[in-house]
């Protein structure tokens, strides 16, 4: 069951619409995604940045730069890339965490559009991106070649798109689900479903699918005796993966 027909399913909104209030807790359940976020938002500013001869070390190095980040929640993401200088539109079907990115946007001094909404409905507009982000969203969505045709949609010709997921392996089930919900408790039990974990060639191969070209993929390593996290080459449970929209 999708909400509103789209590629979103209600259950997964309605998860982390409850989540909303303790979404910039850095010890709360999101802390995970606060642990994460600089090593996996560094990859990608600096990616960015190179694409369009940018200083990626630089003050701003996103400025005037539009950007959408699908499946935003309370705007860990998004206030990265506004820090950097992007024009910034995020994107949610959960209207509760909307509100908490709202106000902690407007706290921290950041312009930041926020919009409620489905991918495919925003494409439908016409919108369109100089770069387009959707991380850890694809593993809750129910659609996941239309999910990528609407990002595709959404990109200008030209534009780089960047996803994060988890892979569907053994170690995977092993850590990022009975490990992180069940025995570290470091996320709430049931946040993920393994069996929506997606492989690197499956997610490669649906967005070639949309018309995307792979450009680069990398893996995100948690040290176990800090806590921190860093890019590797070991994709084996966390990984982020680059694609391209063909110029006109």
């Amino acid at each position: 069951m999708t909400a509103g027909g789209g590629t979103a399913v209600a259950a997964e909104i309605a998860k982390f619409d409850r989540l909303a209030e303790r979404w910039w807790d850095p010890k709360g359940p999101m802390a995970p995604l606060h642990a994460m976020n600089p090593a996996r938002m560094g990859w990608i500013i600096a990616r960015l940045a190179r694409r369009h001869r940018r200083d990626p070390a630089g003050a701003a190095p996103l400025a005037g730069l539009s950007v959408l980040d699908v499946g935003c929640g309370a705007g860990l993401a998004s206030e990265a890339l506004a820090r950097a200088g992007a024009i910034v539109t995020g994107l949610d079907a959960a209207g509760s965490a909307l509100g908490a990115a709202r106000a902690h946007a407007a706290a921290g001094g950041l312009a930041i559009t926020y919009r409620e909404g489905m991918p495919e409905a925003l494409a439908a507009e016409g919108a369109s991106f100089d770069a387009v982000l959707a991380l850890e969203v694809i593993e809750h969505v129910a659609d996941r070649p239309g999910f990528c045709r609407s990002l595709a949609a959404l990109a200008k010709p030209g534009a780089a798109l960047f996803l994060s997921t988890l892979n569907r392996t053994p170690r995977s089930f092993l850590t990022a689900k009975l490990g992180a919900e069940y025995l570290l408790r470091l996320l709430p039990v049931g946040t993920h479903d393994w069996r929506m974990f997606v492989r690197p060639a499956e997610l490669g191969a649906e967005l070639r699918a949309a018309g995307l070209r792979v450009a680069d993929i990398a893996g995100l390593s948690m040290a176990p005796l800090t806590g921190r996290w860093r890019v590797s080459r070991d994709v084996g449970v966390n990984y982020l993966m680059m694609a391209e929209k063909p110029g006109e």
